[in-house]
C-alpha cells in the first residue's frame, strides 16, 4: 500500500487544535485546490480529493480519537460494512467527495467556498454593501445537472453494480474503496452532456453582493446560503464564507470596540491646557480638552467615539494618548523665553525636578561625610 499523508499535516495544523481551526483551514485549502480554479494543473483534484478525505475524519469526533489512537487501521476498519444482500455503500469519507448509493443517505449540498474582501477602517465602522465577484460552478441548464447527453440517462456501474465501492484486502482486513470506474457514484454516463462534459456543473463567474454590517473586525467570517458550490445530482449549492480583512488605519489603532490614537502636544499646551480638534472615523470631529498640567503619555477617554458594537451594544470609547513634543529648533525668542522660564522653576518651591535633584544631592553628600569620618 503506498504511503499516505497525515491528515494533521494535510489540513497544515497541530494535533489537538479546535474545531473551528479546522474548518478555517479545511475552507482556505479547498478553495485553493479546487479542480475549476486550476485549470491544467492535474494535481488539483487529487489535493482537493485528500483535502476533503482528511476533514472528514478530523471533523468528526469518533473518528478523529479512533484516527490518533490507531491511524489508519482505525479509520478503515470502523467503517468496513457487511456487504451481504447488496446493502451498504461506501463509507462516509467517499459519500461527501463522490456521492454514493445503496442504503445510505448520500450527501446532495454543493462544497462550501470561501472569498476574502479588504475594507478600511472607516468601512468597517459604517458597514458597507461590497460587490465581489465568486467563481463557482453552477448547475448545467442543458442537463438540468445530471451531466447526461438531454435524452439519455445514466447507467448502473458494471464494476460495483452501483454500489459505488468495492472491496479490497484478504482476510480479515477487508477495506471499502471507491469505486475506481465510476469514482464511487455507482452509476457511469455513457453518453456525457456536450455543453458540461458529463460534469452536470459549469464553471461562472457569479456577482455577490456581501452586506458588511458596522462595527466588523478583521477576521470575521460571514456566511452566504446557498453561494457555494452547486450540489452534486442537483442538490443544494454549498455555502459561501467570505473572510473580512480590515487595513491597517495610518492614524488609529483598534482594541475590540475601542479606538486608539497618539496626539503630540507642546510645553505651552501642557501647562495652560488647551482645546483640539480631532477629526474621527465617523461622526463629527472631537472637541478634545487638555487639562492645564497633562503629563506626556497620559490617555484622554472620549466616550462613544470608538466602533460600533458588532451585537448592537454600547459603541467603544475613543481612547487618546497624549506625547509630549520637544521641539528641536527653537527661534531667539523662545530661548530668551524658555531660558526665563528655567531661572523661575529654578527657585520654585514645588518643582518636583529641583526636589528630585536635591535628594539626590543629600544621598552623595551624606555618602561623603560617612566615607571621611571612617
Amino acid at each position: 500500500m503506498a504511503n499516505r499523508r497525515c491528515y494533521y499535516e494535510i489540513l497544515e495544523i497541530e494535533k489537538g487544535v479546535d474545531d473551528e481551526k479546522i474548518k478555517l483551514s479545511f475552507r482556505k485549502l479547498a478553495m485553493q485546490w479546487h479542480p475549476d480554479r486550476n485549470a491544467g494543473n492535474p494535481d488539483a483534484e487529487a489535493r482537493f480529493r485528500e483535502v476533503n478525505e482528511a476533514y472528514e475524519v478530523l471533523r468528526d469526533q469518533d473518528k478523529r480519537k479512533r484516527y490518533d489512537r490507531y491511524g489508519f487501521p482505525g479509520i478503515e476498519a470502523s467503517e468496513t460494512a457487511d456487504r451481504s444482500g447488496g446493502q451498504g455503500s461506501i463509507f462516509d469519507i467517499f459519500n461527501d467527495l463522490f456521492g454514493g448509493s445503496g442504503g445510505r443517505q448520500q450527501r446532495n449540498s454543493g462544497e462550501d467556498l470561501q472569498i476574502e474582501t479588504l475594507i478600511d477602517l472607516a468601512e468597517a465602522a459604517k458597514g458597507i454593501t461590497r460587490k465581489i465577484k465568486v467563481p463557482r460552478s453552477e448547475s448545467c441548464g442543458d442537463c438540468s445537472g445530471s451531466g447526461c447527453k438531454p435524452g439519455s440517462k445514466k447507467t448502473k456501474c458494471r464494476k460495483c453494480d452501483g454500489q459505488g465501492a468495492v472491496l479490497q484486502g484478504q482476510g480479515f482486513f477487508r477495506i471499502q474503496r471507491a469505486c475506481p470506474a465510476c469514482g464511487g457514484a455507482g452509476q457511469t454516463i455513457a453518453d456525457p452532456c456536450k455543453n458540461c462534459a458529463g460534469k452536470g456543473t459549469r464553471p461562472v463567474q457569479q456577482e455577490v453582493e456581501v452586506k458588511i454590517p458596522p462595527g466588523v473586525d478583521d477576521g470575521v467570517t460571514l456566511r452566504l446560503t446557498g453561494y457555494g458550490e452547486a450540489g452534486p445530482a442537483r442538490g443544494a449549492p454549498g455555502d459561501l464564507y467570505v473572510l473580512i480583512r480590515v487595513r491597517k488605519h495610518p492614524f488609529y489603532q483598534r482594541n475590540g470596540t475601542d479606538l486608539i490614537c497618539e496626539v503630540p502636544f507642546s510645553f505651552a499646551q501642557a501647562a495652560l491646557g488647551d482645546s483640539l480638534e480631532l477629526p474621527c472615523i465617523i461622526g463629527d470631529p472631537v472637541k478634545l480638552e487638555i487639562p492645564a498640567g497633562l503629563q506626556s503619555m497620559e490617555v484622554l477617554r472620549v466616550p462613544g467615539r470608538g466602533m460600533p458594537n458588532l451585537r448592537g451594544g454600547r459603541p467603544g470609547d475613543l481612547l487618546v494618548q497624549m506625547r509630549l513634543e520637544t521641539p528641536r529648533k527653537l527661534t531667539t525668542k523662545q530661548q530668551e523665553l524658555f531660558k526665563e522660564l528655567k531661572d523661575l522653576e529654578d527657585n520654585h518651591p514645588q518643582s518636583q525636578t529641583k526636589s528630585f535633584f536635591d535628594k539626590i544631592r543629600n544621598f552623595f553628600a551624606g555618602s561623603a561625610d560617612s566615607t571621611k569620618a571612617e
